[in-house]
């Protein structure tokens, strides 16, 4: 009786507790099922801002820097938002400089730099003077972009300044006489000296920078290819001169021994000096010139004394 009693408290004790870990179960079941429903993802505030009129934007912005100041920190989601809305504008207005400027000025540049000009401009705006904020940063995001291309250009500002007034009264003088003014014409236009003139001309006429990466623009072309690969190379050899130095060095030496022709070779091909051609050879230096310097009195007596040759 004692053993079946025992065996039958221990099966219930099993049993409770088996009871108890699929309650624990269907609990979690039952929370992990609703989690789905009770979690829902609530809009940030930049996204409510976005869907804002452009007039209540600015409205919470000059309220918000009214009490924090234009540079404080809870103002940025509104400026933020304010440059968003005004981006297409400052695309335009790079697009449009854009077609002005060397192809080696990328458009993103521009861009980038006009954001600047558009933050100070959304900082500096005041509505109360009745001016469209349209008008006043596009000033701004200009400027902000020729400020930036003007601090990498190589030329100083001075001497674009002088270019441009020398290229005006050209196109003035030019207009007015039917024809190209002459120099003395010109800096009396000017007021200038002609030496004076001269020296302003020359220090304006490298003007430019060009990138040898560019694109190079040829009709017959795919235009795939870049301008480095079209600039000659002064320094380079000259294929043609090559192959007949090689000709000319074939024929002469063809009635050498191996060990003179080497020595030929090595010393008016390869540009190596007689002491480098002796330890080729495990032969001294003096060894070397001795046999050179007969060598060319023979190749002297066979092809006789001609100006610009080879051994001369």
């Amino acid at each position: 009786m004692i053993k079946a009693d025992m065996a039958s408290e221990q099966v219930n004790n099993e049993s409770e507790s088996t009871m108890a870990t699929n309650n624990d179960v269907v609990t979690e079941e039952t929370t992990s099922s609703e989690t789905p429903e009770t979690s829902k993802v609530e809009p940030t505030y930049a996204e409510t801002l976005r869907e804002l009129p452009t007039e209540e934007i600015w409205e919470l912005y000059h309220r918000k820097a009214a009490e924090t100041g234009p540079r404080s920190k809870p103002i940025e989601p509104y400026r933020n938002a304010l440059m968003e809305r005004h981006l297409p504008l400052v695309k335009y207005i790079a697009e449009r400089l854009l077609q002005t400027l060397p192809k080696s000025i990328e458009l993103d540049d521009l861009v980038s730099a006009g954001l600047f000009g558009l933050m100070d401009a959304i900082r500096g705006f005041d509505p109360e003077r009745g001016i469209k904020f349209k008008t006043y940063c596009t000033t701004r995001i200009r400027g902000s972009i020729l400020d930036q291309l003007r601090s990498q250009d190589w030329v100083p500002r001075l001497v674009r300044l002088k270019a441009s007034r020398i290229e005006k009264t050209l196109r003035a003088l030019t207009a007015e006489y039917g024809r190209e003014p002459t120099h003395n014409e010109l800096a009396e236009s000017l007021e200038m000296d002609p030496d004076e003139l001269s020296r302003e001309m020359d220090s304006a006429t490298a003007r430019s920078m060009y990138s040898l990466s560019e694109k190079w623009e040829d009709n017959d072309d795919d235009g795939t290819g870049e301008k480095i690969d079209v600039i000659v190379d002064a320094q380079a050899p000259d294929p043609i001169h090559e192959l007949n130095r090689n000709d000319i060095l074939a024929y002469m030496t063809r009635s050498l021994t191996p060990k003179e022709k080497f020595i030929v070779e090595q010393y008016y091909r390869a540009g190596h000096t007689m002491r480098e051609i002796g330890e080729m050879l495990n032969l001294t230096e003096s060894r070397v010139c001795q046999i050179h310097s007969n060598v060319m009195e023979r190749l002297k007596a066979l092809l006789g004394q001609k100006s610009g040759s080879l051994l001369m």
